[in-house]
């Protein structure tokens, strides 16, 4: 028996960082687990052998302002290599990512992610649904 899916927990806190933070923004682009397409492919969208998923899109439109999305995902690219819960985050053609030190670099996929921030997290936090210290999102400073 297939075990049910379920977001890993540092992504579900994530989420509702978002959610707190925002909570009149477009979820249009939100979404955690992988369509038939994204099942067809290898995908963080995709539960794991005990169900875990680890990837989370969160729609760019948190408040009509075009920048918001982009200053938190640098406050959360900024902190990810000392948070150690992220392997990568996709927004806007770029990519960063644990290998590249966390610097942005050109997104070659076919999904430049213009629509949502896309993160995918680590098996290491699975269980870890501790706060994320981003201060657009209700962290210090």
């Amino acid at each position: 028996m297939a075990n049910t899916p379920r977001l890993s927990k540092a992504l579900v806190q994530l989420r509702e960082q978002f959610d707190d933070s925002f909570p009149k923004r477009d979820r249009k682009s939100d979404g955690w687990l992988g369509d038939a397409r994204h099942s067809a492919t290898v995908s963080d969208h995709n539960p794991d052998v005990n169900g875990w998923v680890r990837a989370l899109d969160v729609d760019a439109d948190l408040d009509r302002n075009p920048e918001s999305m982009a200053k938190i995902v640098n406050q959360i690219r900024k902190r990810a290599r000392k948070d150690g819960r992220l392997n990568y985050i996709i927004f806007n053609g770029r990519i960063a990512s644990r290998k590249s030190l966390w610097v942005w670099k050109k997104y070659r996929g076919i999904n430049p992610h213009r629509t949502h921030a896309h993160f995918s997290a680590l098996t290491t936090a699975d269980r870890d649904n501790k706060f994320w210290n981003v201060p657009l999102l209700g962290g210090s400073q």
